[in-house]
């Protein structure tokens, strides 16, 4: 196994170095780039460093001094720059919410390696086994937003883009040989605008899972008075959610209202510390929900038989098809492309062209069989 026996990063926190960075950058084929953020140990969570990678130079900005970060986004609009990163999704939401950055030209590590049909698709396996270098994740989990940083975390991100430009051009190859790269253009060309799909979540995250749903409908109020409660507790110490109170505590204090201190650390499941460190204010919020209306959660339409049944036609299509081509099924048709054919049920070649415009290739290769699905229901 190789060893980091790396560069210097260069790092990049006023606007003087940012724009001797984006000289270099601007005449560059290909850029390595990732970021990290601080979901983890932050009420509103954001990107608190942006690794960029060259062939042989490793750049680490520091969003959180840098007054305007803007001059970048004309890097990653930039057609002729390809932007490679590795499970883009999460990278490009963030970016575009916190910066406003638009990107164009994606080639992600990962659903390359998810189209060549392989099981194992983390960055630090990639890594191991294409190019025979071994990551130290120690810092996976790690408060990024904190200052000064330690050498050890900076040689972390570092490594994350150092290598991403090698890694491409294997898997480029690789896609190229196995005659999927058309087909991998289609879904790099998507993770471009993943801030625009659809997440296929409806509710707010603390109404998901069968507990809150499972609440009569004057506990709902209760609940949802909790949960405000807890909303305005993370803010005040800038802590996420999960780091004040779980939902399944919230669940249970809705479930057996507790009235007095008492009866509130008399209940199961409730930690004594929950009451000790919030005790007041959530019996407050739970008698402000007893006095308020009940509350019924809004749920989708139910959808009708028809769709169900074509849905689940297809899903075994696609699920047969993946198996054939030695592949995850999402590769075939991915879920949000496969929830709407199910919705429109085209019965023409022209029909179904409309709803899969954005993926030509797979129209191409599947929607003959498609439209027979469709068609044999």
């Amino acid at each position: 196994m190789k060893t980091h026996n790396l560069p210097d990063p260069i790092f990049v926190e006023n606007q003087a170095s940012l724009e001797r960075m984006l000289e270099i950058l601007s005449r560059e084929a290909a850029l390595g780039v990732d970021t990290e953020a601080n979901s983890l140990y932050a009420y509103q969570e954001q990107v608190c460093l942006i690794q960029i990678s060259t062939l042989d130079r490793d750049y680490i900005v520091d969003p959180l001094v840098i007054e305007d970060l803007s001059p970048l986004g004309d890097i990653f609009r930039n057609p002729e720059i390809e932007t490679i990163f590795h499970a883009s999704e999460y990278d490009v939401i963030m970016l575009v919410k916190d910066f406003g950055f638009q990107f164009v030209n994606i080639f992600d590590t990962m659903l390359a390696a998810r189209i060549l049909g392989r099981e194992n698709m983390g960055l630090d396996i990639l890594l191991k086994e294409l190019l025979g270098v071994r990551v130290d994740k120690r810092y996976q989990k790690a408060d990024w937003g904190k200052r000064p940083l330690p050498i050890g975390m900076l040689r972390y991100a570092q490594v994350d883009t150092h290598y991403l430009i090698d890694l491409r051009n294997i898997l480029a190859s690789q896609l190229v040989q196995a005659g999927r790269w058309p087909l991998a253009e289609e879904d790099f060309g998507r993770a471009c605008h993943a801030h625009t799909l659809p997440s296929g979540q409806k509710l707010p995250p603390c109404w998901r899972g069968n507990g809150p749903q499972a609440l009569s409908p004057q506990k709902a109020a209760v609940y949802k008075k909790l949960c405000e409660y807890r909303d305005k507790v993370a803010q005040k110490q800038d802590k996420p959610l999960f780091k004040v109170l779980s939902r399944k505590i919230l669940v249970t204090l809705a479930e057996e209202c507790p009235r007095t201190k008492q009866e509130f650390l008399s209940i199961r499941g409730v930690p004594r510390w929950v009451g000790q460190r919030y005790g007041s204010g959530l019996l407050n919020s739970i008698q402000e929900g007893l006095e308020a209306e009940p509350f019924s959660l809004p749920h989708p339409k139910r959808p009708s038989r028809a769709y169900l049944i074509r849905m689940q036609e297809l899903k075994q299509w696609r699920k047969t098809a993946a198996q054939k081509m030695g592949v995850n099924s999402a590769v075939i048709l991915p879920r949000e492309l496969l929830d709407a054919v199910a919705k429109e049920a085209p019965l023409t070649k022209e029909a179904l062209a409309g709803v899969l415009e954005e993926v030509p290739w797979r129209m191409e290769h599947f929607g003959g069989e498609i439209l027979g699905v469709i068609k044999n229901i």
